[in-house]
């Protein structure tokens, strides 16, 4: 990168994540949001349910991410909670991709993995990503509370969300690395609250 002092490159980005947390950090609404989507969580463990999740690319790899740490562990050891994430299985993504088409992909597990009370968490940085919309469309269908991690705009995703949690950026990278720190706030409030001291 010529011409480009690499520090001064690497510090901006730095820099540029640590301001959308700050504004996260400062929004009244959205620590709300976050607040509500956790106690929602909860309630669906506590009645003896699963939590669902879906997305694509970096998406994707965020629902892994959030859905080992609900079945493994976060902060302590403690029995596993049960959360799948439906981007793992290539013979079920390709064969849904192959017979229905890939806007099918998570709508079709949930039809036959999903059941009334469970939850389902749609993660799209733009709001539109088709299989996330349908997903959240049979969610709804079936009696499963949709939680949705956007970004700024929300896209279409936000009107089929029980609880929209908006990033404050039309960035991807900037929208992901929030996502992901909303979802470890979730699993801390989760597991803290079912097997720790509470709160």
């Amino acid at each position: 990168m010529e011409g480009i002092n690499l520090k001064t490159y690497i510090s901006s980005h730095i820099l540029q994540s640590i301001e959308i947390k700050r504004a996260i950090a400062k929004d009244r609404a959205i620590l709300s949001l976050i607040e509500q989507a956790a106690r929602k969580m909860i309630e669906v463990y506590q009645k003896g349910n699963k939590i669902i999740i879906g997305g694509n690319g970096g998406s994707a790899a965020d629902a892994q991410h959030i859905a080992g740490e609900f079945v493994s562990r976060f902060y302590f050891d403690r029995p596993g909670l049960p959360c799948i994430a439906l981007t793992t299985d290539t013979s079920v993504l390709t064969a849904i991709g192959n017979d229905y088409g890939y806007e099918q992909l998570f709508s079709r597990q949930i039809q036959a993995l999903g059941r009334t009370g469970d939850l389902f968490i749609g993660i799209s940085t733009s709001g539109n990503s088709p299989n996330v919309l349908r997903g959240l469309e049979m969610s709804r269908t079936m009696g499963i509370t949709t939680i949705g991690l956007t970004g700024e705009t929300g896209g279409s995703l936000a009107a089929l969300c029980d609880i929209c949690i908006r990033i404050p950026s039309q960035e991807t990278p900037r929208i992901q690395e929030a996502h992901i720190l909303i979802g470890h706030i979730l699993c801390a409030i989760v597991e803290e609250t079912i097997f720790g001291k509470g709160f």
